[in-house]
């Protein structure tokens, strides 16, 4: 994998965990915690992040061949996840993909905010697993492409650590609006993503559909 890949790996999977958008339920979930816990859900938060994309960088491959799941089908289903999670974030809302009203309500209930629910699945989502296990899959088993794309999983778990440790200088920096023009622009970013997907999977399933 050369570097224009890695660098539009970690722009891709930067757009669809998207940090700064989600700030305004990490503030709304520590809402009473002193700036040290804080701090440790921010952390939590960014290592949960880094140990599920993780594992699925290595594990999604595996997994596909499990359920004798093939790379192109596996495109076009998870191009159309990221299809809708886009239009949420255009219409800069939160997809119920990222967050059910149950896991909402679990996350005023649970101490370990970092890891549920702003680690999972806000964070490290369904759409963000399945870039992940479509890149990883597309390396073909190969260990050195696989163990690169790790660099964009840190990054973003680094970004995610960043953004919530200056969550309240961000909020007030940009404001509400601010903030939703960022998920939106982050939103048309995957949908264009989910578009390739879609039509690069069509393409191998239907090799003269396209043509």
């Amino acid at each position: 994998m050369d570097s224009l890949a890695l660098v539009k790996s970690a722009f891709a999977l930067f757009a669809i965990v998207d940090p700064v958008g989600v700030i305004p339920l990490f503030l709304l979930a520590t809402q009473g915690f002193t700036l040290a816990q804080s701090h440790a859900a921010a952390r939590i938060a960014a290592l949960t992040v880094l140990g599920v994309l993780t594992l699925f960088t290595f594990a999604g491959e595996p997994l596909l061949m499990f359920f004798g799941i093939r790379l192109a089908a596996f495109s076009v289903a998870g191009g159309l996840l990221l299809l809708l999670l886009a239009l949420s974030m255009v219409g800069a809302q939160i997809s119920p993909q990222r967050q059910t009203k149950d896991e909402a309500q679990e996350a005023e209930e649970k101490d370990s905010v970092g890891v549920v629910p702003l680690g999972v699945p806000l964070l490290a989502g369904p759409g963000a697993i399945t870039h992940v296990i479509v890149a990883s899959t597309a390396a073909k088993g190969d260990v050195l492409p696989q163990g690169l794309l790790l660099v964009p999983v840190v990054l973003v778990a680094l970004s995610v650590w960043l953004a919530f440790r200056a969550a309240p200088m961000i909020a007030r920096r940009l404001g509400k609006t601010g903030i939703h023009v960022v998920t939106r622009l982050m939103g048309l970013i995957i949908a264009a993503i989910s578009v390739e997907m879609i039509a690069g999977g069509l393409g191998k399933l239907f090799p003269g559909l396209l043509a």
